[in-house]
């Protein structure tokens, strides 16, 4: 992965730079305007740092108040935080321990299956539509600096605002597929050791390991299925990526005029 896509973030996951895309009429995404990344409830003061030096200006939370009330964010001193949950209770499973969602992994696919399931919920669900009509207010009200949307893990609630925002820029979708599938290759490290910890220290506790590990995989990783599932609903709702923003988002033709202006070459 490009390093300088990368932010240098160490107590936390997922944080990367938008910066440098290229649009299908040939410009470019600004650098320092937007930043997808998992939670930063753990951030050092250095992390803090790095995020200010941009500097971050908005601070969007994908997340829901319980998993904010149980881990709120340390946000960097030049951001405004908003607080804009997508789904009233992490149903991602991001926030979960192996032990507590083993009894629902005991069967091969099931974490395939459930991902496909949030998915449906995150392109349709009222608190889902709400938030990310927001998110694009918050977007088109920055004119200086960084706004940085996460979730808890990065992938999924934020994955798919990534989708949107990258749609909205006039991004192609192979780029944009792109993209959303880095998180794989921005979280290995973390999820091998995950994985060593899981296959060392819980197997009694866990039931059908073999089972659970894999659906745990497919639950902290994300598949071209899962945003492929998403783009299912936004057609049966609205036809296109496009009427999805304009019709059931709400963004006018000037709005996209707006965001191209602000955060484009």
């Amino acid at each position: 992965m490009d390093n300088q896509r990368l932010l240098p973030i160490k107590n936390g996951h997922n944080f990367r730079e938008l910066g440098g895309y290229q649009t299908s009429d040939g410009h470019t995404l600004k650098w320092g305007r937007l930043i997808r990344s998992g939670s930063l409830n753990q951030l050092s003061a250095s992390d803090e740092r790095v995020l200010t030096q941009i500097p971050v200006k908005v601070d969007i939370d994908f997340r829901s108040k319980p998993e904010v009330n149980a881990a709120p964010d340390r946000v960097p001193v030049t951001a405004h935080y908003f607080g804009l949950p997508v789904l009233n209770v992490d149903e991602t499973e991001a926030s979960r321990s192996d032990q507590e969602i083993a009894k629902e992994m005991q069967v091969a696919g099931n974490g395939f299956r459930h991902m496909l399931t949030v998915y449906e919920k995150i392109a349709q669900l009222p608190s889902a539509r709400h938030a990310y009509q927001e998110m694009f207010r918050l977007l088109l009200a920055t004119s200086q600096g960084a706004v940085l949307f996460h979730c808890t893990a990065g992938k999924d609630r934020t994955g798919f605002g990534a989708f949107l925002i990258l749609t909205a820029l006039g991004v192609p979708r192979e780029t944009i597929m792109a993209d959303y599938l880095l998180t794989n290759d921005a979280t290995a490290t973390f999820r091998k050791q995950w994985l060593k910890g899981l296959q060392n220290n819980s197997d009694h506790q866990l039931g059908n390991v073999n089972a659970v590990i894999n659906n745990r995989q497919d639950l902290i990783m994300v598949h071209q299925e899962y945003l492929e599932r998403a783009c299912q609903v936004i057609k049966r709702l609205a036809g296109s990526p496009k009427n999805y923003l304009t019709d059931y988002l709400g963004l006018t033709n000037k709005d996209l005029q707006d965001l191209r202006r602000l955060y484009l070459d």
